[in-house]
């Protein structure tokens, strides 16, 4: 599906990729790294956005650089914002559709049954400028896929999304995989891509530092401890919740009660079973943070490995 050979990307005499070789099958695959460690740009040379300095792209067999037609085959939600806001859901995903050659018939259907799969069917007729940032993201994933691409390339999709609403846009992706098609996800949130993605890709200082399957991650990870951070109005509610239920190693409150803190060894499984609980007990969550303390200790470990410094 996707083939680099000695990739490097510079922005003057700032490394964006160092010299990456991968080959990746038809497949799901989460690519995983700190903000700033290179994924943005190694994901603009897979659309071909960006030109490699160095090294050979190849997707699906060809080089993405000035394929019109290649491009017909990936569906791509950047991370910026590209949304117009005196414009309608419906109006933006219906264009973007028929620049890739379909009718404005088609189009029109392809947009409405993108926007109502992920949740914007009674949304889809207003402004964006009048939409929440969760809304937004939704659109932008709607106009991904709604051309039926081959391969799915996201990047931090899930921005903005409360819990339930990652929750859909879970369940919306893992269908997409269920299909048979191929999808990319690139996130600073390990949890997030463990959802989806049955494959990672570890990337940190434009260098991919490890890759397999989620249990040699938590192979990786096993000594360290993941600590999700829930602000909302029922704390010692959803507190007992959690110690009830078997995800969690440790429950305290903080902040004089207004917060828990949960100390967990599956924080995706934690993260699906949350909307519903929230559901269930009506609790309004503030804020839901999950440390990424862990994470920079795992890349950092790597990269010493990577270095000689670690056996």
């Amino acid at each position: 599906m996707i083939e680099l050979r000695n990739v490097t990307k510079l922005y003057g005499t700032v490394i964006g990729v160092n010299d990456i070789t991968l080959t990746l099958e038809p497949g799901a695959y989460g690519l995983v790294g700190p903000n700033g460690s290179g994924k943005t740009t190694l994901l603009n040379l897979m659309t071909g956005q960006l030109r490699p300095t160095m090294g050979t792209v190849r997707v699906l067999g060809e080089s993405p650089w000035k394929r019109d037609q290649l491009l017909r085959m990936i569906g791509l939600c950047p991370s910026v914002d590209v949304l117009y806001s005196n414009v309608t859901a419906l109006d933006w995903v219906q264009y973007l559709v028929e620049l890739y050659g379909f009718s404005r018939y088609e189009a029109r259907e392809r947009a409405e049954r993108s926007l109502r799969e992920v949740g914007m069917a009674p949304f889809m007729q207003r402004p964006m400028g009048t939409y929440s940032l969760g809304m937004r993201q939704r659109t932008k994933l709607a106009q991904a896929f709604a051309h039926d691409p081959q391969l799915l390339i996201l990047d931090e999709p899930f921005n903005g999304l409360d819990p339930i609403g990652r929750h859909e846009m879970t369940e919306v992706l893992r269908g997409w995989i269920r299909g048979g098609r191929s999808l990319i996800l690139a996130s600073h949130i390990l949890h997030e891509v463990e959802a989806i993605s049955p494959r990672f890709l570890l990337i940190r200082g434009g260098r991919v530092l490890a890759s397999g399957p989620p249990e040699e991650i938590h192979a990786l990870l096993a000594d360290i401890p993941n600590e999700i951070r829930i602000r909302c109005d029922q704390a010692a509610l959803l507190a007992r919740e959690f110690m009830g239920s078997g995800l969690a190693e440790s429950v305290r409150l903080v902040d004089d009660g207004a917060a828990l803190v949960v100390a967990t060894r599956s924080p995706a499984a934690v993260f699906e079973q949350l909307p519903i609980w929230l559901e269930r007990l009506q609790v309004r969550v503030d804020e839901v943070r999950s440390a990424e303390d862990s994470l920079h200790r795992l890349f950092t470990s790597l990269m010493r490995r990577h270095r000689g410094e670690l056996t």
